[in-house]
């Protein structure tokens, strides 16, 4: 699955590689209300993933207490 624009700017924004024209694609679609939704589901898709990311329990090695 092909990710939507917003999804890829915001993980741009992320890996700080947003280019200036970027930036203000960004920001004009978080203040777009028809764009809002877009930019909030690839928010809500980053933050989701990191909390399974964290909330791995880390591998015990012996003699670790």
């Amino acid at each position: 699955m092909t990710p939507s624009r917003a999804e890829y700017l915001i993980n741009k924004l992320i890996a700080n590689k947003l280019s200036g024209g970027e930036l203000t694609e960004l920001l004009a679609g978080i203040n777009n209300e028809s764009e809002q939704q877009k930019y909030s589901d690839a928010l809500e898709i980053y933050f989701d993933q990191l909390l399974k990311e964290n909330s791995q329990e880390p591998e015990r090695r012996p003699g670790e207490d």
